[in-house]
């Protein structure tokens, strides 16, 4: 007799607690969005009335679709306890776009509708070349070290999410520390929380309480957070199309940018899949990174300037039980805030500091995943993988000031930032097949980092021709020394 199949639920209690870090993750990112688009000149009316929204739109899109594919992966699988993936916007690809490709079109075009039109533009393409990526996306998840792939993955949750909101959380110490402890009791520990409330909801409501009381938050940031409340709907437009036009014909050398950095994102939504499977559920990375290209395209077609991904804070999801809810959850509740600006309202009500600790779990999951989904003997690996993401920080945090205010610390952290990812994927590959003594292996990735630092996807501002010869010749001197290796090996098993 067939075993009965299990309701997978549509909501439960844990949904809650997930709902709440992926949101509030969501929302500090369009934050920084709206406050440097603002600060780089463009107008409210397409910070609020397109961008945004159009970002909204992919968000919303992205989520119920990875809901539905959580629902297929419990019924096939006859199981309740199936997560869904996460979807947003990656905060380093957030940070590339508004410095490499907005920033720039603004400049050129001293015209902020035709910069954001020519974003919107390059929105779309990377759209198009990530779908198109996820035809060879299985293919790399199979030959790349599982070790590798986490460790880079750990190295961003560690700075741009762990670190980060580590130091978001203690600017105001007796809100960030009481909040970071009841969420260590309520996440970590699993210890349950007053009146069974989710750990988050209890955090946000307390931590948003004592601001109140000890004057971290006043009555002004009432009066601020309902300034720009409207209705701001989700339209399509074609923004991106135009700007194809301008793209093509005067601006050319913003894609030099797009590629790198949707290889990127590609790599990276390889990298949350595989981290997943680590976990317990198992996704076709393949169809993630066709259903992120899309996602990416219709947000540029309701103009949003931003690529989209499979998001880190998944593994957190999956610590915390969640199921397919606090995706779907996220999805409505998303678009609905932002066709309204309540956006802009609830991070005005809510200190920064009680939603920090909240995404410091996440990145303390996502670090904690990287370890124990290896054997110990790869740990190595997966710390090496995990240190290109420094110097990325502080490129990212600095911006183009970078090579400047970093110069007296390394001249190496720039060129070390610039294509973090890939150095930090090769980097831990080369390790782990060191450790399995397969050196061949490890010289074809010493191989593949000199071709990619001899086009600029490694250690260069941009794509060119002989971008990094230093790290060429150094990447060639690796797989040198791991061909000899690989003889002596030979040798020693004859």
């Amino acid at each position: 007799m067939a075993a009965a199949s299990t309701h997978y639920p549509w909501y439960k209690k844990e949904d809650t607690d997930a709902f709440f870090a992926l949101f509030q993750n969501n929302i500090a990112n369009f934050i920084v969005i709206a406050i440097t688009m603002l600060g780089m000149g463009f107008p409210t009316s397409i910070v609020y009335g397109q961008v945004l929204p159009g970002a909204a739109v992919a968000v919303m899109v992205g989520n119920f679709y990875y809901a539905w594919s959580a629902a297929r992966l419990a019924r096939k699988e006859n199981r309740t306890d199936v997560t869904a993936l996460s979807y947003g916007i990656s905060t380093p690809v957030m940070f590339v776009f508004l410095f490499g490709v907005l920033l720039p079109a603004k400049q050129l075009t001293g015209d902020a509708e035709l910069a954001w039109k020519v974003a919107v533009a390059a929105c779309f393409i990377s759209g198009a070349i990530e779908a198109a990526i996820s035809v060879i996306g299985r293919w790399v998840q199979y030959h790349l070290p599982r070790a590798a792939m986490l460790g880079a993955v750990a190295g961003v949750a560690l700075t741009f999410i762990a670190g980060e909101m580590l130091f978001k959380t203690l600017e105001v110490p007796v809100i960030g520390l009481l909040v970071l402890g009841i969420i260590i009791i309520g996440l970590v520990a699993r210890v349950s929380m007053p009146f069974k409330l989710p750990t988050s909801l209890f955090a946000i409501v307390i931590g948003t309480a004592m601001a109140y009381l000890i004057g971290d938050a006043g009555s002004e940031r009432f009066s601020d957070a309902f300034t720009h409340l409207g209705f701001y709907p989700l339209l399509p437009n074609l923004a991106w199309f135009e700007g194809l036009g301008l793209l093509f014909t005067g601006m050319l050398a913003v894609l030099t940018v797009v590629l790198p950095i949707t290889l990127y994102n590609a790599i990276e939504t390889m990298n949350n899949v595989e981290a997943m499977e680590a976990a317990g559920d198992k996704y076709d990375v393949r169809e993630c990174q066709a259903v992120d290209g899309v996602g990416t395209m219709l947000g540029a077609l309701f103009g949003g300037v931003f690529p989209t991904t499979v998001y880190i804070a998944t593994v957190g999801a999956k610590w915390m039980g969640a199921g397919r809810g606090y995706s779907l959850l996220n999805g409505a509740v998303y678009a609905l805030a932002t066709m309204t600006g309540l956006i802009a309202a609830l991070a005005a009500i809510i200190p920064v500091s009680v939603v920090a600790p909240i995404l410091v779990f996440v990145g303390m999951s996502m670090i904690a995943t990287a370890f124990q989904a290896n054997d110990t003997r790869y740990y190595p690996a997966v710390a090496l993988a995990m240190l290109p993401y420094f110097a990325n920080y502080l490129m990212t945090r600095f911006n183009r000031g970078a090579g400047e205010v970093v110069s007296d610390i390394s001249s190496a952290i720039v060129v070390m930032g610039q294509g973090a990812m890939f150095m930090a994927i090769l980097l831990g590959a080369m390790t782990v097949s060191v450790i399995d003594h397969q050196f061949r292996r490890a010289a074809v990735f010493a191989g593949i980092a000199a071709g990619f630092s001899f086009v600029g996807l490694m250690h260069a501002p941009k794509l060119a021709v002989n971008a990094a010869p230093e790290f060429v010749m150094g990447y060639l001197a690796m797989a040198l020394l791991f061909v000899y290796f690989s003889f002596q090996e030979a040798h020693r098993v004859r």
